[in-house]
Parts: structure tokens; sequence; C-alpha cells
């Protein structure tokens, strides 16, 4: 992969830079000299290692505003003095002026800065001020790589701690992350969520009869089929044992209603080859609950009016899918029932 470099500057400044920058074998190079322009280069591409021209307008600007950003801060960002040197404060030492220069430099936001110094008898660099620039170069591009390696290793360590082991699917502390995402994101788009908690029907007589890695088997291939049986904006956590959460975003009651009963047909219609000569045949009960305009923002009451739903629909014979609607009904009649009993009517 190519080392990405933004120069801030203008070509004259590009010009006087080693020649090894401009190798496109090695290097994506790309020149900016408006800040506006430099800024959306940079979210959108994130460069390894920006060049700063000093005597740009914007140039202290930049090395600022890239040290603001959380998730851009470790981009190396080389500040380059091309400003002549008669500058100097004569009132101080020319060493003194130079460490006050680089402090204030490295206090806006740069990595480095470095002075561009040329031989006397032309415009060339000195063989010092290139293998400078080269060698804080080098230090960004490494800089870089170890903070990528990091991030991948993070990425990595964060997706094994959020999946379950056994099923592959997220678990219950994803879901407890994914579920406020999903409802601030429904909310905000003004789009519908729903949601499924499924439970697998008598699957302790599965242990009991066989032996727990059959049960295990047993929910690796039903956690198969369900992914495969699933939408691909819809996600599938393991909730607990032999329970599990899907979640349905930009899905109404009546769209989580038909997927839920897919679900329940697919697992009930072909049983389960554990090997060769175990073949078990299970059902599943599922609850489905939508969320509500008074709902709490970590999913709380969603997911308690779903477990309702799938108490409700093994409470009544399992192998079967209670929505809220149908389960609120139904309460509503046992209630006005266990009145007009109660009235003696």
């Amino acid at each position: 992969m190519k080392t990405s470099i933004l120069v801030f500057g203008s070509h004259e400044f590009l010009a006087t830079l080693p020649d090894q920058i401009h190798d496109a074998s090695t290097f994506n190079l790309k020149v900016s000299i408006d800040f506006n322009q430099a800024v959306l280069h940079i979210q959108v591409v994130q460069p390894d290692v920006i060049f700063v021209q000093a005597s740009c307008q914007d140039s202290i600007r930049v090395c600022r505003w890239l040290k603001e950003q959380n998730q851009l801060s470790w981009i190396h960002c080389i500040l380059v003095e091309d400003r002549p040197q008669q500058i100097i404060d004569k009132s101080q030492s020319s060493c003194e002026w130079e460490f006050e220069m680089m402090a204030n430099a490295l206090n806006q936001g740069a990595d480095a800065y470095i002075w561009l110094l040329t031989e006397e008898n032309n415009n060339r660099l000195t063989t010092a001020t290139k293998s400078l620039i080269i060698s804080q170069l080098t230090v960004g591009v490494r800089k870089v790589k170890k903070y990528r390696e990091l991030m991948n290793t993070n990425d990595i360590l964060s997706a094994i701690a959020l999946a379950d082991s056994l099923t592959d699917l997220n678990n219950r502390r994803a879901l407890e992350w994914d579920l406020p995402r999903q409802i601030n994101k429904a909310r905000s788009q003004d789009t519908p969520l729903s949601l499924i908690i499924l439970d697998v029907d008598f699957f302790k007589k599965v242990n009991d009869q066989h032996g727990h890695l059959v049960g295990d088997r047993l929910l690796q291939l039903l956690c198969s089929r369900l992914r495969h049986n699933l939408r691909s904006q819809d996600t599938a956590f393991r909730y607990g044992g032999e329970e599990f959460v899907v979640l349905l975003p930009y899905t109404n009651s009546d769209e989580a209603l038909t997927v839920a009963e897919r679900l329940n047909r697919i697992v009930r219609e072909q049983p389960f080859a554990i090997n060769s000569q175990l073949h078990l045949q299970i059902t599943i009960s599922l609850g489905v609950a939508s969320l509500q305009p008074d709902d709490d923002e970590k999913g709380i009451n969603l997911l308690h009016r779903a477990d309702q739903c799938l108490l409700a629909a093994k409470a009544s014979g399992r192998n079967k899918v209670i929505t809220w609607g149908e389960y609120s009904q139904t309460s509503s009649l046992e209630t006005v029932s266990g009145m007009s009993r109660g009235m003696g009517v």
C-alpha cells in the first residue's frame, strides 16, 4: 500500500522538496493551497503525512485544526520553514531564535519543524536538509503504521469481546451497545424499528437426553439457519442460553410479524442434522415488539414488551409468534373478563 502525502503549499514549494517524495510508485501525492480543500482531503483520504509550507497564510491553522481532530491527530504533520532567515530578531542569538520558533511550531500542532536550508551557490537544498526531511517522512510513516496496526488489533479485540464464542453471533454486550444506537437512529430519521425475542422450545430436554455437546451443536445449526434467513439489514444476537434477539431496523410491526413467522417456519419445517445418525426436530417461540414514542433510549421497555410476548407464546402452547398488539388485546380481554366475573356478570 502506497504512503499517502498531502502537501499544503504551492507547487513551487513542492518542487523544492527531495526527489524521493515525487516518486509516484511509492507515494500518492496531493497538493493543495486552499484550507477548506485541504481539510476535505484530510477527512476523506486521511493521508499518512502532511507537509505544510510555513509561508502559506493558513499554515499554522492547518496544524492546529489537525491536532484538534481526535480521530485524525495521528497524522504526522511536518511544518517546513521556507521563509528567509533575515527575519531573525537580531536581539537574540540565531540558536535561541530557532529554538523559540521550533517550540512555537510544536505547540501549535506540528509534529516536526524543519528549516529549508539551501547551498550558498544555488537554490538546492543542502544534503543535511534533504536527509532530515526524508527522516521525518520515515518517522511519520512508521508512526502511522504502528497506529493502524494498533487500531486493527483493537478492532479484532472489540469483535471478540462482542461476539458469542459458540454461535458466532453478536452477544448480549453487543446488543446493549447497538440497541440504543438503533433507537437513536430510528428517531432521528423518523423510521420504524422492531425487535424479536425467540427461544428454543424444550431445549432442556435436548441436553438431558443427548448431552450438552449435542445441545451446543444444535444451537450452532440453529443460528446458522437463522442468519441465512434474515435480511441484510437485520442483526441477530445471542441474548443468553437458548434465547436470541433479532433487531429489525426500518421495520414496522406488520413487517416484523412477517419476519418472525418466516423464522418460525424455517425452524420447524426441517430437522437439524447433528450428525449422520441424529436428526432433531425442534420449534421456537417468538415475541415481537416495535419501538414506541415513549420508550426509553436504552431499549429496556422495548425488550420488556418483546419478552412479555415471548412468555405469552410459550404459555399458550409454544411454536408460535405473538406480537405486542396481540398480547395487549388478549390482556385487555382477560382484564375485562376478570372484572365481569368479579361483578357477578
